[in-house]
């Protein structure tokens, strides 16, 4: 048999392992959505890479079985052949005479060794990392049939896995759960790769957040809430409705506890456009009533259902705690926006220094994301908002420019707007010497 040919034969090994190698990583790293999408238009190679990536024990455990025997065919072949030529001509070296055996065996394992690394297994590897869909796709059919020509052995070897894992009672884990820091880390590295813009990596962050939420820590408060007295004369009712930014007000007769309903102010309009006498009254109409501990998705789907978008906060006496509209939950996912009239200027701002101005309102997760200040990460902890939280640690109503140090981090209150903190400026320690 002549050198070239079994070098040739060596050569050929070490490219079917480095085939076996690029199949396995770009089969384990291709999306199966892009598969999926690459199959819904005809690819066949995307549905055998698919159908390969669904069942990923069997399609592994057949390249592994490929590449253990390309292995042993190498290291067995080598010693026989290659060794032996290597060795003949180092007989003829009467120095290397005494070690032409066991030097010309290093040398043809060490030599495949190395190209076993490089062409067998990193560069193929670096290849499907590359591109793993592309490649899953070019080498989905053909590894389809190399899976079906060893599924005989392969259940020959699960079977003896399953048997070994039950004599050392190993039970194998079912959960396959992918928890939300998980997806939040995808997004990130989506982030960082360019497939997410970071204005989509805000938002998507925005709705996971919003999924935990309680409707208490979305609702716009009572204090905020502008309302109509029916028992109001007609120029104080037009000056309200003037004067106000929102086009839903609730209605209420004499005590603000007992909410009649909502009114319209384009039904107030077409009243007026049609030449008929304003009777608010009339306008009223009916709204939902929701708990203020209710979960935001829920409250989102009874949202959607009612036809002015509005539903009443009430607690668990029933007392009126706010309201919450469509704009309150965009406002919990994008982090702030503003009705027509009002301004807004930003509820999380980064100043130069490092620090960060907080309006008290902010959602306490919201800002923790924001800020990375996982010391507002509290359980236990009977708030919603920055201002909650700050009073939760101060345990009493602050004065503008009191501040307190938590965990590492330096929260002063910058204005109080009567009893309710306005602004909260946040720092590390670090950055303020404390």
């Amino acid at each position: 048999m002549s050198l070239f040919f079994e070098i040739a034969v060596i050569v050929f090994l070490v490219i079917l392992n480095g085939g076996f190698a690029l199949s396995e990583m770009a089969i384990v790293s291709a999306r199966k959505a892009r598969l999926a999408a690459r199959a819904a238009d005809g690819s066949k190679g995307a549905k055998a890479a698919l159908a390969l990536a669904e069942n990923p024990g069997r399609f592994l455990s057949s390249v592994q079985i490929g590449i253990t025997l390309v292995g042993i065919l190498a290291g067995a072949y080598s010693g026989a052949t290659l060794a032996a030529h290597l060795e003949a001509w180092l007989n003829s070296f009467p120095l290397l005479d005494p070690v032409a055996e066991v030097l010309s065996i290093a040398v043809v394992v060490g030599a495949i060794t190395y190209a076993s690394l490089i062409v067998g297994e990193l560069v193929p590897k670096q290849i499907a990392l590359a591109n793993p869909e592309a490649v899953a796709i070019a080498i989905g059919r053909p590894m389809t049939m190399v899976a079906r020509i060893a599924a005989p052995l392969v259940w020959l070897l699960e079977g003896s896995s399953r048997v070994a894992l039950s004599v050392l009672r190993i039970q194998k884990s079912d959960d396959q759960t992918v928890t939300e820091e998980e997806v939040k880390a995808m997004i990130a590295e989506g982030t960082q790769s360019g497939v997410f813009e970071p204005e989509e990596q805000e938002l998507l962050a925005g709705v996971l957040r919003f999924g935990d939420r309680r409707i208490r820590g979305i609702m716009t408060p009572r204090n905020e809430v502008v309302s109509i007295d029916l028992n109001w004369d007609r120029a104080r009712i037009a000056q309200v409705l003037k004067d106000s930014p929102h086009s839903r007000l609730p209605v209420y007769r004499g005590n603000a506890e007992d909410v009649l309903g909502v009114v319209q102010a384009k039904d107030l309009l077409n009243q007026f456009l049609g030449g008929q006498d304003i009777d608010l009254a009339a306008a009223v109409m009916p709204v939902e009533v929701v708990h203020d501990n209710s979960p935001a998705l829920q409250v989102l789907d009874a949202l959607k259902h009612s036809s002015i978008h509005l539903a009443l906060v009430v607690d668990e006496y029933g007392s009126v705690e706010g309201i919450v509209t469509a704009a309150d939950i965009l406002a919990a996912i994008l982090g702030g926006m503003s009705e027509h009239g009002e301004d807004y200027d930003g509820a999380i701002v980064q100043r130069q220094d490092g620090s960060w101005l907080v309006d008290g309102s902010v959602a306490v997760d919201m800002a923790r994301d924001r800020l990375a200040c996982r010391v507002m990460e509290d359980d236990d902890g009977d708030y919603d908002t920055v201002a909650g939280f700050v009073l939760s640690k101060s345990r009493h109503i602050p004065t503008a420019g009191e501040f307190f140090h938590w965990q590492g981090w330096r929260f002063e209150v910058v204005d109080m707007d009567g009893r309710r903190i306005d602004k909260v400026l946040i720092s590390r320690q670090d950055e303020d010497g404390g």
